[in-house]
């Protein structure tokens, strides 16, 4: 790596921090500066389709955004950053195999993302699964149509309603989806299932505030809320779990739900291996502290060479309508602050001025199952169909290049002539079985003896042979002699 340019290191390939890399690709002139970009992960995953992976409406693979295949000019290490001393511009950069390595920067750009949030509840972090990768939305997929087709073998009874019962804990924006977009791919699978009816299905959401959906009007959430009991699903208000042990989720009412599935989607919290082991400044949160120019700090004091965007970053919305006065952690906001983080930086880099963030929130929007929606921009709210047609189209758009634009809505004009492909591939969390359960092994080796025999000397056994074959010669002669 040539250290004659300044080095610009990346930390975090999500939505915020594959786009800045991006964009800084486009904006940068020959030779301008290097960038590096650091992730565990091969790729970026455009999190607002995981309800739909989860629910087999689009491949799993086709929600993800390859890093190498997108970014030509930037050099892309799979590992974790585990410590950022900006004080001397150096980050230490672990990979899975290999010893650790320090990188040297002169513009570090933070961008590494949110991790599920939760809390010291008994059982959910042994039983629960969040909703924050593609590999958890494919394990949701696989496990209900597994359970789906276990529970057609079995009487009815608690054994089986508890395969067929499904917990979302979180009335956001993402449990909400998820939940309904279970519901509607549940529903759907019974045609398949003629031992099963609809009534053996049970869907709970768990809520601790008083309403669901915080991002839109308190008459849209109530309108989903009617929408989801049309459909069977069950939404448990001011409640919380409890406890989630040996198959069992208890809630604060009292109520006990059996069940196999455990999604939790109940907040995030900015990564905690990248904010504990920084020495740049935190706001009380845990998030970084940044301006509303993107550059780490405060209005009265810059952080030189760090900078900040996404889930992980504390960005001032100036449009007054962020909560507690900074942006929501939310794809809207990452991809548009990351687009302005690479302009900003290649300006300072340039000697100009960077220009501060100023996103007025376009609305939100929400699926809710095939042909269903609602959308809130403002005081104008849609619901239904044009609200899901209008989910579809926001999304689809905002998938980042058209290689994968072409990929989600081929999943989606496919399914439509030909329905969700709902074949479990459960096998794929343990690939090996199968090979295993009938592999040649060695056998055992046999227990010694209790009185070995000692070891044979080859020279006396060549001795006596011999001996043997000439004795009898020896006694014909003697006997001639008589």
């Amino acid at each position: 790596m040539s250290t004659s340019v300044p080095q610009i290191l990346v930390v975090g390939g999500g939505y915020a921090g594959f786009y800045t890399a991006w964009k800084l690709e486009k904006h940068l002139r020959k030779g301008e500066a290097e960038v590096t970009i650091v992730d565990p992960l091969p790729y970026m995953t455009y999190q607002p389709f995981l309800p739909e992976v989860a629910a087999g409406e689009i491949e799993g693979r086709h929600v993800v955004v390859g890093l190498r295949r997108h970014l030509k000019r930037t050099n892309v290490v799979n590992a974790k950053v585990t410590k950022i001393d900006h004080a001397n511009k150096v980050a230490t950069i672990t990979p899975e195999q290999g010893e650790p390595w320090e990188h040297r920067y002169d513009q570090i750009v933070v961008t590494a993302g949110a991790v599920s949030r939760t809390f010291p509840i008994p059982g959910i972090a042994d039983n629960a699964i969040g909703l924050k990768t593609v590999e958890e939305a494919m394990a949701i997929r696989d496990r209900i149509l597994t359970n789906f087709d276990r529970a057609a073998n079995l009487p009815a009874g608690p054994e089986r309603d508890r395969l067929l019962t499904v917990v979302v804990v979180g009335g956001g924006f993402a449990g909400i989806e998820v939940f309904a977009e279970l519901r509607a791919m549940a529903s759907s699978l019974l045609k398949s299932y003629p031992q099963l009816r609809f009534e053996d299905t049970h869907f709970h959401l768990i809520e601790a505030m008083g309403r669901i959906m915080p991002e839109v009007s308190l008459e849209t959430s109530q309108w989903v809320l009617k929408d989801l009991a049309k459909k069977g699903a069950n939404v448990h208000l001011d409640t919380q779990v409890q406890g989630a042990e040996g198959g069992n989720v208890a809630l604060s009412t009292g109520e006990v739900i059996p069940t196999d599935v455990i999604i939790w989607t109940a907040g995030v919290m900015a990564n905690p291996t990248v904010v504990r082991g920084s020495d740049l400044p935190v706001e009380e949160r845990g998030r970084i502290r940044t301006r509303a120019d993107l550059r780490v700090g405060t209005p009265e004091e810059i952080v030189e060479g760090a900078w900040a965007a996404g889930d992980i970053s504390a960005v001032p919305d100036l449009t007054g309508g962020g909560v507690g006065g900074y942006c929501v952690p939310n794809a809207q906001h990452a991809v548009r602050q990351a687009k302005l983080l690479a302009k900003n930086l290649v300006a300072v880099l340039r000697g100009e001025t960077p220009r501060e963030y100023f996103h007025k929130n376009l609305g939100a929007v929400a699926g809710l199952g095939l042909g269903n929606g609602v959308f809130q921009s403002g005081k104008i709210a849609i619901k239904g169909f044009f609200a899901w047609v209008a989910h579809r189209g926001y999304h689809g758009l905002a998938m980042p290049s058209w290689e994968r634009k072409w990929r989600v809505v081929g999943d989606w004009w496919m399914n439509f002539w030909l329905g969700r492909d709902n074949v479990a591939l459960q096998g794929t969390l343990t690939p090996r079985a199968a090979f295993e359960e009938f592999a040649a092994r060695p056998r055992p080796a046999q227990p010694a003896a209790e009185n070995p025999q000692p070891p044979i000397d080859p020279k006396s056994v060549a001795k006596d042979e011999g001996a043997a074959a000439v004795a009898p010669a020896e006694k014909d002669n003697k006997v001639n002699a008589s």
